[in-house]
């Protein structure tokens, strides 16, 4: 966005230093951790898929009807719309504001709630070294400590969290390269394709895949601080495909082609540590461990820059007040980060598996909105200008985006009812949301970025959106 101005309450603006655009590289380890962060947390997918082959055969085919559509889907509306909010404004260009703001919401929502598992995970790994961490009175300050100090990295600069993402990146991956190389003389192939019908979980299986799959579109809330977006996303969204499918396949198929199937059950979360220790030793488990507590630390880094860019884009659009587009001296949203960093400790006392439930479930509807947008944007405006196209016509867009959607349809259905009641009182509470915001802008009880001085290109205007659509209440996004 480089040297901007930024309107605050009292209608004053205050100039920050150009901040370092995102490059390639930084990038595609961004979005690796958006996505995933290692092989840490497929440990279950073996255990509910009654045995390695189910979780083997996952990791290869649920990449192809979902990773990789939902990967070209933000290719060519994040190249499209090279603003920060992303999907926020590619529902807002085909459905109207109301549908974007609405998307924007379950999506943060949905995103803090993820971010709210990485510290509690990184004590988990730790507190085997430090047993401390297993009281309360050590354990609560060790988690407010943690989420402040992340949320200072982010605060200092969106570069510097990308170089943290390669590094942590490197240093998580390391030891499963090792520890594959150390288990080629034992591999088994027949052990692979061992499976036990009568121990699979159809419902944690799924939300396992799905769960350690998404998120791809959650780095185009950074679109507008991406250096030479049209070209770099593309290729980052790519290079991040393969190092997610290798990150998951090659320990999965060395730890479980190398160990007999009878330990099948044993599969969970934090399994691998156990698994280099069987192979390489005590120094490979500790070296896993350390990794695993590492790539949490990533992935809170990343999840945490993707939301707090969502609402700063959100705020430039007009859809929420002026002060969460403020920025620090370092180009970050400053008010956004905080709002998101509170809604992390609020949500860190749910369990693992609740908030994998509920944030799929949340997520999964959104995902339904982008593939409608998608299909509908190549009807309504088949002149929009995309440096990356889609390869295909509209009907094929259709069947591309047909399998994912109705996968993400399968895990809700398969949802507790507990998911149901929370993420309808959510999903109410956004539909409350807007109007009440509308009210606060028309009352002035809160200042909004004018239409005229908003940083971001072809915002439209509420007139423009009555004039051209009247109640369809839809336009684009751009001029």
């Amino acid at each position: 966005m480089g040297e901007e101005t930024i309107v605050n309450d009292e209608n004053s603006s205050e100039t920050t230093k150009p901040s370092p655009k995102l490059t390639l590289l930084p990038l595609v380890f961004l979005i690796f951790y958006e996505v995933s962060g290692g092989p840490f947390g497929v440990e279950d997918s073996v255990k509910s898929g009654g045995g390695p082959l189910l979780a083997l055969l996952g990791f290869l085919i649920f990449p192809l009807i979902w990773s990789i559509p939902e990967a070209l889907v933000t290719a060519e509306l994040a190249t499209s719309f090279p603003e920060n909010g992303g999907y926020v404004v590619w529902i807002s260009s085909a459905f109207g504001p109301f549908w974007g703001f609405q998307e924007g919401f379950w999506k943060w929502f949905s995103g803090v709630m993820d971010n709210a598992l990485y510290p509690v995970l990184f004590l988990d790994y730790l507190k085997h070294s430090f047993p401390v961490l297993n009281h309360v009175a050590a354990r609560v300050p060790a988690l407010l400590i943690i989420t402040f100090s992340l949320t200072y990295l982010n605060y200092r600069g969106l570069h510097i969290v990308g170089f943290s993402a390669v590094v942590l990146a490197v240093f998580s991956l390391c030891p499963f390269v090792v520890m594959a190389l150390l288990a080629v003389p034992r591999i088994r192939p027949k052990r692979w394709l061992f499976v036990d019908t009568q121990k699979i979980n159809w419902r944690g299986y799924f939300n396992t895949m799905f769960w350690n799959l998404n998120y791809w579109d959650k780095a185009s809330t950074l679109a507008g601080e991406v250096d030479r977006p049209g070209k770099t996303f593309p290729k980052a969204l790519f290079g991040a495909v393969l190092l997610v499918m290798g990150s998951y396949l090659i320990p999965l198929m060395a730890g479980t082609g190398a160990l007999s199937s009878s330990s099948s059950g044993e599969w969970s979360d934090g399994y691998f540590a156990e698994v280099g220790m069987l192979i390489g030793g005590v120094w490979l488990k500790g070296w896993i461990q350390a990794a695993a507590a590492m790539s949490n630390l990533g992935l809170f880094e990343a999840e945490m820059s993707s939301d707090a860019f969502q609402l700063l884009g959100m705020s430039e659009i007009g859809m929420l007040p002026a002060f969460f587009a403020q920025r620090s001296k370092y180009g970050t949203p400053t008010i956004s980060i905080l709002c998101s960093a509170t809604g992390v400790i609020f949500l860190s006392w749910l369990s693992f598996q609740e908030i994998i439930e509920f944030l799929n479930f949340l997520y999964a509807l959104g995902m339904l909105l982008e593939f409608a947008a998608f299909v509908k944007l190549r009807i309504k405006k088949p002149d929009l200008h995309r440096p990356y196209r889609v390869p295909l016509n509209t009907f094929g867009v259709a069947m591309l985006c047909l399998p994912p959607s109705l996968l993400v349809i399968l895990v809700m259905v398969l949802a507790a009812p507990k998911t149901f009641l929370i993420s309808g009182v959510i999903i109410v509470l956004g539909f409350c949301l807007y109007p009440f915001l509308t009210l606060v802008k028309e009352k002035q009880w809160a200042t909004f970025i004018p239409e005229e001085t908003r940083p971001v290109s072809g915002v439209p205007s509420e007139s423009q959106l009555d004039e051209e659509h009247g109640d369809e209440s839809a336009a684009s996004l751009l001029p």
